[in-house]
């Protein structure tokens, strides 16, 4: 199977700036823009430029990991809980990408687009399939900037020509286009680059880290969701939202058919994806070098650790390898490495989860713990005693929140809690060697200062490779993998949830696509599921109660990897979830009573504004045509 990867070697990387040996490059020794198009060399040199300018997806100033409910930080860290704190502003808004410096200007690495796409055609060693094939990669990027400013933004400014300082105010100052326009335009240009994008890379080895016709295709149903969902398609709240020219920037309508379109897209993907060889990350995958007979609880938990942080596995479609500038790029460390391996080095885990991330996970019969009718819930926040039915998850014999017991897999796979189990880091073999984390204060995996530590009790192991582990007492040996941008268990939920609200009500094809994922988790379907365990048995029958599944389904199987941010966006749900104090367990005490007594972190508060970015001041100064989006 051919891989689409890309290589820059990082993530989970490190939190110094290290120089990458890929798409990282910009033209040197070039006087001019015109010189940089002189040969096929220096032209291949400013396309890595333009693939440089990629946001990066775990980058800890990525807006989709850790701007809204699901990680939470120690204030002197202050990795953006700015925003979520409410207190985002015009003068200099954080995470700006309009106009913001370096890479982060994503303006200007389209204006780099257009360049690149007036001046590919005059490069005289280049044959005319180099010239399609650089031209499409680069529409996709073109597209791909475009819609990430969509997606913070809204209605946007599109650029779709070269912009030099000579230019006319009016060629230069734009109105924002409205919301359709936006849409219609991204979606043209990745039809082009479809069009010329080959399935496999050509030469492997040395493209590796360029796009490839299923990554379009993919970001295509990405794009087709997002625009057919609440945010855009029927917010009423933006009716009268003109331009500068009087035009609407928002349908005023919700129209049912862009549901249509992105069925017909997800099922592209999908069918390129199987074309291609990408299959879901299966329990079977999974590999160690002891070849250790596991139980099938073990062998399931570390396969779906394995399904994010396994090197180039066989579920990744689009991965991001780059390494910030900013030297701020996800590290493990900072992160979640939690496993007491040496009492010469103690983690920091400031990456922390929030408690509504814990109880986001279904019991172990998968269905929410607060419809399961066998799970305790009214006494989720007491504790209890792990028996030996517990052994592969909980430590026998200690005591931890009735909250973690009895849960599906994934939440065992993808958290780290007081008294669990951590299978793996260097203890791959029999199944009782393992590490169990102790983190109340005062022990091992407690809070070590007030600007490192965890202050919730839940983390992501998730992000945490297998084979990470210390190296000689005092260092880590990090898993670097790429940080996963879109899976195929993205394409099968979208899918779903497609179809789901193309219909009247689910069909057997609805449940088809959430079952496929439910099952790699080693979770019944969805009918018999809910058929058998809540108290909601019919909910999977109605439109309203699969759009909820559905839903909860993604926010689960993608914690922590950035699409909850943008998905409860799109569905207009962030106003509902960010209104809601976010708590965790009291980390800095020692008793068991006094730690498992759940606390409120902070109480943030979410208006409606908070849906899109302010478009910094300055911009709207210098351009009067530009109009700041509502509340701002």
């Amino acid at each position: 199977m051919k891989k689409y990867i890309y290589s820059l070697t990082i993530i989970v990387a490190s939190l110094f700036y290290t120089c990458s040996d890929y798409l990282d490059v910009v033209p040197d020794n070039v006087a001019t823009i015109d010189n940089a198009f002189t040969d096929k060399f220096n032209t291949e040199k400013f396309l890595y430029t333009i693939y440089a300018a990629l946001p990066s997806a775990g980058d800890v100033f990525n807006p989709g990991l850790n701007t809204a409910d699901e990680v939470w930080y120690p204030r002197e860290r202050n990795w953006n809980i700015d925003i979520p704190m409410g207190r985002q502003n015009v003068t200099t808004p954080e995470l700006d990408r309009w106009a913001g410096t370096g890479k982060n200007n994503l303006y200007v690495a389209i204006n780099n687009c257009n360049i690149f796409l007036n001046r590919i055609e005059g490069v005289r060693d280049m044959t005319d399939s180099e010239k399609e094939l650089w031209t499409a990669e680069v529409n996709f990027l073109k597209a791909y900037y475009h819609f990430y400013l969509v997606q913070m933004y809204g209605p946007i400014v599109i650029n779709d020509e070269e912009i030099i300082v000579s230019d006319s105010a009016d060629k230069i100052l734009q109105v924002r286009s409205s919301i359709d326009e936006c849409f219609t335009y991204i979606i043209d240009l990745l039809d082009k680059a479809i069009v010329d994008l080959p399935l496999n890379l050509n030469f492997e080895v040395e493209e590796l880290g360029r796009v490839n016709k299923l990554i379009a295709a993919s970001i295509k149903a990405k794009v087709l969701m997002t625009y057919a969902s609440p945010l855009f398609n029927g917010n009423s709240v933006y009716t009268n939202f003109k331009n500068s020219e009087g035009e609407a920037l928002f349908p005023t309508a919700y129209d049912p058919e862009k549901w249509n379109k992105a069925v017909i897209a997800c099922k592209k993907a999908i069918d390129l994806s199987e074309e291609a060889g990408i299959k879901l990350y299966q329990k079977e995958d999974y590999q160690n070098a002891f070849q250790a007979n596991l139980s099938d609880e073990t062998l399931l938990t570390a396969a779906l650790r394995d399904r994010i942080t396994k090197e180039w596995n066989n579920e990744l479609i689009w991965g991001d390898t780059q390494f910030a500038a900013n030297g701020s790029t996800l590290h493990g460390n900072s992160m979640t490495v939690l496993f007491p391996l040496t009492s010469q080095y103690r983690p920091a885990q400031t990456h922390a989860a929030t408690m509504r991330i814990a109880e986001l996970y279904y019991s172990e019969n998968g269905v929410p713990i607060d419809e399961d009718v066998s799970f305790d819930y009214a006494n989720r926040f007491k504790t209890r005693t792990a028996s030996e039915d517990d052994k592969f998850h909980v430590e026998v014999g200690e005591e931890t929140a009735v909250l973690n017991f009895n849960r599906e897999t994934r939440f065992y796979s993808d958290l780290s809690f007081d008294r669990c189990v951590w299978y793996g880091n260097g203890k791959q073999g029999a199944e009782d060697d393992v590490y169990y984390i102790h983190k109340r204060s005062g022990e091992f995996a407690g809070p070590v200062s007030r600007s490192d530590y965890n202050m919730t009790g839940y983390a992501p192991k998730k992000l945490i490779g297998m084979d990470t582990e210390i190296a000689g007492g005092t260092r880590l040996a990090i898993v670097r993998y790429p940080f996963p941008i879109i899976r195929l268990a993205d394409l099968y939920l979208y899918y779903a949830e497609a179809l789901n609200e193309s219909k009247t009500a689910p069909d057997s094809q609805v449940y088809e696509y959430i079952d496929l994922v439910r099952d790699r988790a080693g979770l019944e379907g969805v009918v018999s599921s809910w058929s058998n365990y809540s108290n909601a048995p019919n909910k999977p029958l109605t439109k309203e109660g699969m759009r909820k599944i559905i839903q909860q389904e993604r926010l689960i199987e993608f914690t922590f990897e950035g699409g909850r941010f943008w998905d409860l966006r799109r569905w207009k749900l962030l106003k509902d979830y960010m209104n809601k104090p976010i708590k965790g367990w009291s980390v800095e005490e020692e008793a068991l009573d006094d730690y498992y007594t759940p606390r409120v972190i902070f109480s943030p508060t979410f208006s409606e504004k908070d849906y899109f970015w302010p478009i910094p001041e300055n911009e709207i100064i210098n351009n009067p045509r530009l109009i700041q989006n509502l509340g701002w």
